[in-house]
């Protein structure tokens, strides 16, 4: 091959490292289940066992003529340097902020409509680490420097210390979308000049550690991109298609987190979505405002499957999966949200199961009708139109899909390849004329009455249709 790539793709259920050819095609992909160590009582990222296997990864891919690497992850994590070394592991983002912290941090808070962060249980906003970590660590992080978890993996690979903005800006409470600059609770704390120098996401950050060069074999000349939060990855790589690259569309990224991400036609007033359904303003690499909602759909379709062993996006099962539709719906099988309190939509709703059925099938189906229903509500308080494209794992899992699209008859559903969405924008930092293999593939939407079902769903919460 005459060069390749690698994306490292650091999210918070697996880890993967990918090589790519220059011309977007994947070679071979290596993944680790992320894991959370615990230290002092309190959850971290494990940022140790991590490096290690990045290391042993790296070194599979010694044998190929790699030109750059580029790392994404998830925008909820940040790490704090002192003397050129990480100071302490960083905090897990769903490791509980004690109530007095919380509390007190809350206060310091900037307005929705200046920062675009809902406020979040935990340490969802970085915001809110940063406030503990000054009372758990007042020494280093008077004069740490502090980086986005991407960029840490940028540091770890360059030696370099930068900041990006898609990480600044994802639900983070320290940027200001509108007027591109850090919002002012972090100009006041004194967070803003202890981020390392801003730069771009596709800005070449250094090259390979001459260390790390040796312990790999690849080349110290291999450039270290600054990279990007993964949902913003997504939404790169589905403007690499000409269905949504110029028009009105929306893409919704799932994983642990779905999140829906809207590229507006014209121009929308972002200060006006509802803060308290966990809608949110993203940034996106190239610094403008993306108007957004999420859930953690990943996170509770795994908790209602319980103890079956085969997902709800295996290709096997798919035709059993859809067979199961009708019997969940004449059954009025639903289920209620959320069983992620603090998060989504329905944030302080209460998880209930309505006729939960005994069969396996079933319980999958409905899993998936109730990412579908929390998805259009998403969708909906976002202005979703026209066109939404359906990347990442939860898009080859048909009842989703399906029935999100019946769910929507005004808007052409589409999904694309389902695993290599967001390592496959990352590529497109280096080469945006780059365009995805394949098409777009239209979904057929179910030809089950949803709307009844969701009108009888909407009303088991007393929410108007």
């Amino acid at each position: 091959m005459d060069g390749v790539y690698i994306v490292v793709d650091l999210g918070k259920t697996l880890s993967k490292v990918s090589l790519w050819t220059r011309d977007g095609r994947m070679v071979e992909r290596l993944v680790r289940a992320t894991t959370v160590q615990e230290e002092r009582g309190i959850r971290r990222l494990d940022s140790s066992g991590i490096a290690q296997w990045l290391v042993e990864s790296l070194a599979r891919f010694a044998a190929h003529p790699v030109e750059a690497i580029i790392p994404v992850g998830h925008g909820a994590g940040v790490c704090a340097f002192v003397d050129g070394a990480l100071a302490f592991p960083p905090l897990d983002y769903e490791q509980p902020v004690p109530d007095a912290v919380m509390t007190a941090y809350r206060r310091e808070r900037d307005p929705f409509a200046i920062a675009g962060s809902p406020a979040l249980p935990d340490g969802l906003n970085i915001g809110s680490q940063l406030y503990w970590l000054e009372s758990l660590y007042p020494d280093e992080m008077a004069r740490a420097t502090l980086l986005p978890w991407v960029q840490y993996w940028a540091w770890f690979l360059s030696g370099t210390a930068v900041s990006e903005v898609t990480s600044l800006g994802c639900h983070s409470d320290l940027w200001d979308p509108a007027n591109a600059r850090f919002a002012p609770m972090a100009e006041r704390l004194g967070w803003a000049k202890r981020f390392a120098p801003l730069i771009g996401a596709g800005d070449e950050v250094g090259t390979l550690r001459l260390d790390l060069a040796a312990r790999t074999g690849l080349s110290p000349d291999v450039r270290i991109l600054a990279g990007l939060h993964d949902s913003n990855a997504a939404l790169l790589a589905a403007r690499g298609f000409a269905e949504i690259a110029r028009n009105e569309a929306t893409v919704l990224s799932t994983g642990t987190w779905f999140v829906a991400m809207r590229l507006p036609a014209q121009p929308v007033d972002v200060a006006a979505l509802p803060e308290a359904r966990d809608c949110l303003v993203n940034v996106d690499a190239y610094g403008k405002p993306v108007p957004s909602a999420r859930f953690m759909g990943g996170r509770e379709i795994e908790a209602l499957i319980e103890l079956d062993t085969r997902r709800v996006d295996i290709e096997p099962d798919q035709p059993a999966l859809l067979a199961a539709v009708d019997g969940v719906i004449a059954s009025s099988t639903m289920i209620l949200p959320t069983l992620a309190p603090g998060f989504g939509p329905f944030a302080s709703g209460s998880f209930q199961w309505v006729n939960r059925p005994d069969g396996w099938y079933a319980r999958r189906a409905a899993a998936c009708l109730y990412a579908a229903l929390v998805a259009d509500v998403s969708l909906e308080l976002i202005g979703a139109q026209e066109r939404i494209l359906v990347e990442g794992r939860f898009a080859e899992a048909e009842v989703f899909v399906r029935a999100l699209a019946a769910l929507r008859p005004d808007t052409r559903v589409f999904t694309a390849n389902a695993h290599n969405d967001v390592s496959f924008g990352a590529l497109r930092l280096i080469d945006p004329a780059l365009r995805p293999q394949g098409t777009l593939s239209a979904v057929v939407p179910l030809e089950a009455d949803l709307h009844r079902y969701r009108s009888d769903w909407l009303a088991q919460m007393a929410v108007p249709a």
